[in-house]
């Protein structure tokens, strides 16, 4: 490769990672809903024309915008899956989850929040976005969660997602980890979103005490 190739390659890099910047900036004070490429482009000094030939259209820029942060959360997930014992494993991961989205708010609301009005993900969000949640399944399957009895279609849909994941688990076992990772994020939704104020803020023992009972129901306490 030449290096005036290297350089451009260079260049277009970091406009891209500025762009997208700022449009995080802009998710932070309009939110996933109103963002728009020219506001972008006026927050950037460029003309639309210019910021057109890094992303075509909004929808491009609010997938690179996901495939972001679903990364981001899964390797931070990724990161803290250490531990002596499986319950450690899954302490630490489901705590991951949570320092992340208390540490990027907008970008957990962009991705769990409310959907995008006229969105629909490419298929290219759906690796990045099962990065965290496999790490859940894996430990899983380390504790050697076991099989329960479930409903004939829910096995069959279940089926279809161990399949996608390719972690060898029990469907039973699968069905229990989706509980666990909807209440997961249920609680993290509460607290970013100001529902436990009153009840359970700060939301310290309470995420600990609900991430042990999790584990229980899962079978890798």
């Amino acid at each position: 490769m030449s290096a005036g190739r290297t350089a451009r390659d260079k260049a277009r890099h970091e406009l891209t990672q500025e762009i997208k910047d700022a449009a995080r900036r802009e998710l932070a004070t309009e939110g996933a809903h109103q963002l728009s490429l020219r506001a972008v482009a006026r927050a950037l000094g460029m003309v639309s024309s210019a910021l057109y030939r890094y992303f075509p259209s909004r929808d491009d820029l609010l997938t690179a915008l996901i495939i972001d942060a679903y990364n981001a959360l899964g390797e931070a997930v990724e990161r803290a899956d250490q531990g002596a014992t499986p319950a450690e494993r899954w302490r630490n991961a489901c705590t991951a989850v949570r320092t992340w989205a208390l540490a990027h708010r907008h970008e957990y609301a962009l991705i769990y929040g409310s959907p995008v009005p006229g969105y629909q993900a490419p298929q290219t969000t759906v690796a990045p976005a099962v990065r965290a949640p496999t790490v859940l399944l894996g430990i899983a399957h380390a504790a050697g969660a076991p099989d329960s009895g479930l409903p004939e279609n829910l096995r069959e849909q279940l089926n279809g997602v161990l399949g996608a994941v390719a972690v060898e688990l029990p469907t039973g076992a699968m069905a229990r980890v989706m509980i666990a990772w909807t209440q997961l994020f249920g609680m993290v939704s509460f607290e970013l979103f100001g529902q436990l104020v009153g009840s359970a803020d700060p939301a310290d023992e309470f995420f600990g005490y609900a991430v042990d009972r999790m584990a229980e129901f899962v079978g890798v306490a």
